[in-house]
């Protein structure tokens, strides 16, 4: 039976980096929310209640969110 080659760390990679996108992205203090889910962060909540406002138009259905992650406050997103 043939043997299994050992699991070693490829020679081109050093030991402490990480491949790519695997890290995950820091975020800032107000995080836009469609449905519950967290699709964004933004520095500003003008930014943030921007960006909901232009999918809450070309999605009416869904309810969209800003969510204060320092104080816990929400702001629901109107068209």
């Amino acid at each position: 039976m043939l043997a299994r080659p050992a699991l070693t760390q490829r020679p081109d990679q050093p030991a402490a980096e990480q491949p790519k996108g695997q890290a995950r992205p820091t975020d800032e203090q107000y995080l836009l929310r469609v449905d519950g889910q967290t699709k964004r962060s933004f520095s500003s909540k003008e930014l943030a209640i921007t960006a909901g406002s232009v999918i809450k138009k070309a999605f009416p259905i869904v309810k969209v969110t800003v969510l204060d992650s320092e104080d816990g406050s929400i702001e629901v997103v109107k068209p």
